[in-house]
Order: C-alpha cells, then structure tokens, then sequence
C-alpha cells in the first residue's frame, strides 16, 4: 500500500526516469540538472535537559558537544527548467526520531513552501545517547530542578529542524553530485555467542564459554558529495554502519563522534560545509571494543588520541579515500528519483510464556518510579499480546524512501537494523552503490532469526515489535523499489 498523494508523483517520477534513461541510450538529449541547497543549526536546547538513551534518568548540566541539525535540499529541472523530483534530507543528533516529529515539521514546512511535497522530506537520528529527551512521561525527572521539559523540547525541535529545511529549499542553486567509498573501522558486531548458544549484548569475551561474535560488520564508508558551479564542495553525506554511542553513558550533551568529525572536515574544506551523518544498518552494531582492547587502547594512547578522536581520524581518513575517487568525476547531469511508500511489515508474536514473563516484571517495577522505564517496557508487551488474541493489532507500517541520484541509491527505514539486512541490501540491489539510512523513525531493533534464537537485549520480544519475518519483507520490498529505479535493458 502506498502513501496517497505521493506514489502518483513516484509513479510518475519512474516514468520520467525511464524515458530519460532510454534517451540517454538512444543518444537523444536527455538533461537532468540538480539543484542543491544546504544549511545546519544547533538543536541544542537550554540545560539542564534530560538524556535519552538509557533505562534511567540523566540530567545534563555540560554541554561537551552541541548537537546539531543539518539539511539538504536536491531538486532535478529538465532542459526546460521544469521541476522533475525534489528531496530535503535532515540528519539529526538525537536518538530516534520519535513518533509525531516529523509530522510537526513537515505541517510547518507545508506552510512556507507550498512549491514543496512535505512527503518528500525525512529525518534521520545518529543514535546519540547523550541528546535530549522526546517523549514526556518517559522517564520520572526531577522536580524544581528547572529540568526542559520534553513536550517543550519536540516544540523547539521542530521549529529548528523546519526552519533549516526552509532555508536549504530556498538556498538551491545548481551544482553537481559525485560519490565514493572508503573503508573504516568504526562499528563491532556487539552480540557475543557463548558454547550454549546463548547470546549476549555486550556480552564478556575473555569467558572460557566464550564461542563467536554473532553477526557480520560493514566497515564500509559510503559518501556523497556535492559542490557549486564552481566545484566548491558545499555538503556531503557520511554512511557509517554504526550508532554513534561511544560516550553513551555519560550525564552531558554529545554529538559523540560525529562533533570531532565535523570538526576536522569543517577545518579543512571551510567552516560552512553541510555535513548529514547517517547511521547505516547498524542495530547490532557499537563503537566500543569487544576484544582485543588493551593492544586498541595502548595505540590510542600512543596516537595521543582520545576514542572520540581515534574514531573520526577513521571516519575522516575513509572520506579522504573516498573523495579522492569521486572529484574525478564530478556530474551535474544525471537522473534524480525519489519514491516515497507506505509499507506494512508483520509484527513479532507474543507467545502466552513472554506475556506471562512480562506480567511477572511489570508487576514488581511499577511499584518504584525508578524503574517505570522498564515497566513501559513490558507493558508494551503485554498491550500487543491482547491485541494478538482481540482482534485490535495492526500490522507495523512504515514510511520508506528510495532515492536515486546517478548511479547510486539511498534506502531508509525506521529501526535500529541488524547489518546483516543491510549486507542483503547491498549485495541484491542494482545500483552501483547502495546506501542504507536507519533510524528514519522512532527504532526498535529488528534483529535476525539467528538473533532471535541466541536472545538476548535487542533480540527478545520486548526489544521487538517487528521480527525477522518482517526483517526480510523490509528488504524484499526496499530491493524490488530500488530496482524499479534501474529497468533493465
């Protein structure tokens, strides 16, 4: 099923594709110009602010990074100057993009720019533990403290986040695109197997029952870039496979690795490059070291680098790589689509043995306010397990977004995906490279079924509300739309 209003112009933006793509090939003239426009802003709110990210309260007090907000506008006009698709893309520094965001800011973005679908702008999170909390009543705050209130907190954020979609719509100008792949170290698969098939988030590997890390990594760096008329870069997009939680624990607000990695970029190719940070099929992936950490740690300290720093020298030097390649060929003319549907997944089942375990846990959590994030949490299950036997559930509906710019792709979806999904994704779709955006929502884990059967955090049910099954439609869909975008010869 897909979204009304929006796969009439999809639809039709194929179509377009398709008869500039066979132009092309006829040797008939068949111009697509971009036009781009960027912008960024701090979504940093005034402290003290609540953190998201973990099952208790923080309040930050510091900031140590600011967290930040960054746009980018794409608009294709044929030879006659007519508009033929149309994008804005924002990455945010935040830990999801909770339920009702996006909504706030595409009703303000309808209001300023009436030449613009709002279907076709989406968000993304990094996956920062350490920025503002969303959700009011999520966590118990502290009263008479002056804590930012989050229902404030959505308010300003989308007023932010609107206002820098605005700006880059109307800064568009044209320029040209190009893209390339470095290789970095950055995500760990952070599920650990033990010898009774017993698997573990964060689990010890320095056990005797210690047996395998669980699942594949991506140290893959997938990057655009963009530049003015003049070949001046203005934006580029970093596709990384892994959150950005390196400093997720502590009590200040952090962009965590990507702070230094602006940094560096903006130092040497000017302070108002737009940089978007998207989080690529990562949900069982981390930053932190899961073996072999004191050879890591003893070269960090011989570089003189913190792990924040150790980690954007990678990231940066994984851009260089891939800059080198694509400056060579720098394109103002090529095909530009975006397709935008509404896509329902089968939810996971509650079996009667987890609604029984999660009756049993919520029964002693909701009795201490400290502890009412984990009671929500099996509240949640049990709300699904009735809904299972009365009728009342409805199948898990997402918004996907599949792009093409040239010769690459950008698919998105809503949760904290297992890699393995995105590898599926990468090695089936046609486009010659493939990048993959989590988090384009509020995230639940969606792990694999070999992830179900270890268990553990971000396998079981109340981790879960879609399970392989849907996992596998997710891409069987995302594929079939990409390759839609490439009719073969």
């Amino acid at each position: 099923m897909k979204i009304a209003g929006t796969a009439s112009r999809g639809r039709l933006s194929v179509r377009i594709l398709s008869l500039i793509l066979l132009a092309a090939g006829s040797g008939k003239a068949a111009e697509q110009k971009l036009n781009i426009g960027g912008a960024t802003t701090s979504i940093t709110p005034e402290l003290p602010v609540a953190l998201s990210g973990q099952m208790y309260a923080r309040i930050a007090r510091k900031i140590k990074s600011e967290v930040t907000a960054s746009a980018l506008a794409i608009e294709s006009r044929d030879a006659h100057g007519a508009s033929l698709d149309q994008a804005i893309m924002v990455s945010c520094d935040l830990v999801a993009i909770r339920e009702g965001i996006l909504e706030l800011v595409r009703e303000r973005v309808k209001r300023q720019l009436p030449g613009f679908d709002p279907k076709k702008l989406f968000m993304n999170a990094t996956h920062s533990h350490t920025a503002p909390v969303m959700v009011p009543g999520k966590y118990t705050l502290p009263e008479n403290e002056g804590v930012n209130n989050p229902a404030d907190y959505r308010k300003f954020l989308a007023d932010r986040v609107s206002q820098i979609a605005v700006k880059a719509w109307s800064n568009r100008k044209p320029g040209a695109a190009g893209w390339g792949l470095g290789h970095a170290v950055v995500g760990q698969n952070r599920r650990i197997v033990y010898g009774d098939g017993r698997a573990q988030m964060y689990g010890a590997t320095n056990r005797a029952g210690f047996r395998e890390i669980e699942g594949y990594e991506y140290h893959g760096v997938d990057v655009l870039f963009f530049w003015d008329e003049k070949e001046k870069l203005i934006a580029t997009a970093i596709n990384v496979a892994c959150p950005s939680q390196e400093v997720e624990s502590i009590s200040e607000v952090s962009a965590d690795f990507w702070a230094p990695v602006r940094g560096q970029l903006r130092r040497e190719y000017g302070k108002e490059l737009v940089i978007l940070a998207w989080a690529g099929a990562a949900g069982d992936q981390s930053p932190h070291l899961m073996y072999n950490r004191a050879a890591e740690n003893r070269m960090r300290k011989l570089r003189g680098l913190e792990p924040l720093n150790e980690i954007a020298r990678r990231i940066v030097a994984a851009w260089e790589e891939a800059y080198a390649g694509a400056k060579q060929e720098i394109k103002t003319d090529l095909p530009f689509a975006h397709q935008v549907e509404e896509v329902e997944l089968p939810n996971r089942k509650v079996s009667d043995e987890e609604f029984k375990n999660a009756q049993k846990q919520y029964q002693e959590l909701a009795k201490d306010v400290r502890t009412i994030w984990k009671a929500r949490w099996y509240q949640d299950v049990m709300d699904r397990y009735r809904g299972q036997h009365d009728g009342t559930i409805k199948p898990y509906r997402m918004e996907l977004h599949v792009l093409r710019l040239g010769d690459i792709s950008i698919s998105t979806n809503p949760f904290e995906l297992f890699t393995d999904y995105g590898i599926q994704l990468k090695a089936r779709a046609r486009s010659l490279q493939t990048f993959v955006v989590q988090l384009t929502g509020p995230g639940t884990y969606l792990p694999t079924e070999r992830a179900v059967r270890g268990g553990g955090y971000s396998a079981i049910i109340e981790s879960n509300v879609v399970g392989p099954a849907g996992g596998q439609t997710l891409v069987n869909r995302t594929v079939e739309t990409i390759n839609s975008l490439w009719p073969e010869k």
